[in-house]
């Protein structure tokens, strides 16, 4: 196991879908909004996710961004609304989103989803971070 892998333990990741636009562009509001530099990413086909699922015996769901707090996995809604009660004010008001039923939460999530690529495109490949923001990606 190389350096990077052992790392991602003791990270907060954002497993996302390296091909999705709309993941791309959230996950770049994230690095911009994550003054304190706590979260690290990968996309959900990268070797280094594959890995790290195996390592924790996890089989996750194919169509949601994926938070790791260290401790746990989180999806769907819970993932989007745990990553913005740490970014701060005005992101972390999105914390209100509690207020509704999970059930709710994640059909509304799960809506978008599935219609990601129809609404906000695709990409041929996954994105390649610049030298700048290369340490923030395992």
């Amino acid at each position: 196991m190389n350096g990077r892998q052992s790392l991602g333990s003791n990270q907060h990741i954002v497993f996302f879908d390296g091909v999705c636009n709309l993941c791309n562009k959230s996950v770049q509001y994230i690095i911009k909004k994550d003054k304190h530099k706590l979260f690290r990413f990968t996309s959900l086909q990268s070797d280094f996710t594959a890995h790290f699922f195996t390592q924790h015996q996890y089989a996750p769901p194919t169509d949601s961004i994926i938070y790791w707090d260290t401790r746990q996995f989180h999806i769907q809604s819970a993932a989007v609304l745990k990553i913005a009660c740490l970014l701060g004010f005005p992101t972390s008001l999105l914390a209100a989103g509690y207020i509704l039923p999970k059930p709710l939460r994640d059909a509304m999530y799960r809506l978008i989803a599935r219609n990601r690529y129809k609404w906000f495109g695709k990409r041929d490949s996954c994105i390649v971070p610049s030298a700048e923001l290369q340490s923030r990606f395992l």
